[in-house]
């Protein structure tokens, strides 16, 4: 419902009307809401230099949108402004570092345990939206939800909802990381939040150092080539030979630069049950999901993150994991099940993982 405080629709004043919306936002499950300017060019600058060292790998939709990316009046013409917000995602127990010490068990970045973020999420910025109108009238936006040109971690910042930490995350003193971004794109002059121009990760280095494949360039720039979120979602074909014993047991993304972080001893556990594991994801053994046919994949990741890779990759992501586990009977079985698979993109990665307990295999 309106918020009764705001003046007559169609005349409210901007800053109640920014009040209502953040709090209409907490009610709708966001742990914080920020309205930025569209003034990025800081976080431009540095995006062009990144794409021109080739960092973003096959990724080329990052390099395709031209400065629509980091300009969000050409990418929605009338934009005035961007509410910002995040969501927690983390489930409650998840023994991360405990899945990570289990090497027979599948490590799932946790963000990927339960339903897809970007339904919900986006269900919840039209309900904002809906709000607003009701307010002000007919209402010019566009709801994104990490599925559009849109540097939502530089909109964030410059909303005030955190820094953009060494580890290229957004980082919340009261909230770590772990949590979900999402913007709503506005045609209404509202007062922006004051950007959050502090860093606050002083001299740690822990997320640098973490990082199995040493990925990050330096601070605040990841060669996502080298990136195991990189190697196991976008990449399209086989897993550099020379990366994959570094990848362990993650076969769905990679959460050890936010372990890492001291900043998550003040992560809240989320209150979205949408977002709790599914199909016993967070404890679930590798040769068990290594079974799973491909009508059995489709049906378990109906709604899930885990679709975006597909089966053909989530058996290659597999294959890697089960190569890096020890050489029991289960696992042993379960690749020499598959070294006749149809994808030579699987068989290849099957041969690899036999060949790391000692198997001689054939060469294709």
């Amino acid at each position: 419902m309106p918020d009764p405080s705001l003046d007559t629709p169609n005349h409210p004043d901007p800053s109640t009307l920014a009040h209502a919306i953040k709090t209409w936002g907490r009610e709708l499950g966001f742990q914080q809401v920020g309205i930025s300017g569209l003034d990025l060019s800081e976080h431009e600058a540095h995006l062009r230099r990144w794409l021109a060292e080739g960092y973003h790998g096959e990724m080329e939709y990052m390099a395709t949108h031209g400065s629509k990316r980091s300009r969000p009046a050409e990418l929605v013409p009338g934009t005035l402004r961007v509410i910002s917000l995040r969501m927690d995602y983390l489930p409650g127990d998840t023994r991360m570092t405990q899945r990570l010490g289990e090497p027979e068990k599948a490590y799932v970045s946790r963000y990927a345990l339960g339903r897809d973020y970007h339904k919900l999420i986006r269900k919840r910025l039209q309900q904002l939206a809906d709000r607003i109108q009701a307010v002000i009238g007919p209402l010019g936006f566009r709801a994104f939800v990490d599925s559009a040109p849109v540097l939502e971690k530089a909109v964030a910042q410059q909303a005030g909802l955190g820094w953009i930490g060494k580890n290229t995350l957004l980082l919340n003193r009261q909230a770590g990381s772990w949590f979900f971004l999402g913007e709503l794109f506005v045609d209404i002059e509202l007062p922006v939040d004051a950007p959050h121009a502090r860093e606050h990760c002083g001299s740690c280095s822990a997320c640098l150092t973490a990082c199995p494949t040493e990925a990050f360039v330096g601070a605040r720039v990841l060669d996502a080539r080298r990136c195991i979120s990189y190697l196991t979602i976008e990449l399209k074909g086989p897993i550099p030979t020379e990366l994959r014993a570094r990848i362990g047991n993650r076969v769905f993304g990679c959460d050890d630069c936010q372990i890492v972080c001291p900043w998550n001893r003040f992560a809240r556990a989320t209150e979205q049950g949408d977002f709790s594991p599914r199909h016993s994801l967070d404890n679930a053994e590798l040769s068990e999901l290594f079974g799973w046919s491909e009508e059995e994949f489709l049906a378990r990741t109906e709604g899930s993150p885990l679709r975006r890779a597909g089966y053909e990759r989530w058996l290659r992501n597999l294959a890697v994991g089960l190569g890096n586990a020890p050489s029991t009977i289960p696992v042993l079985e379960a690749l020499r099940s598959r070294m006749d698979h149809p994808s030579e993109l699987v068989r290849e990665h099957v041969r690899w993982a036999l060949q790391q307990h000692g198997e001689p295999v054939a060469s294709a």
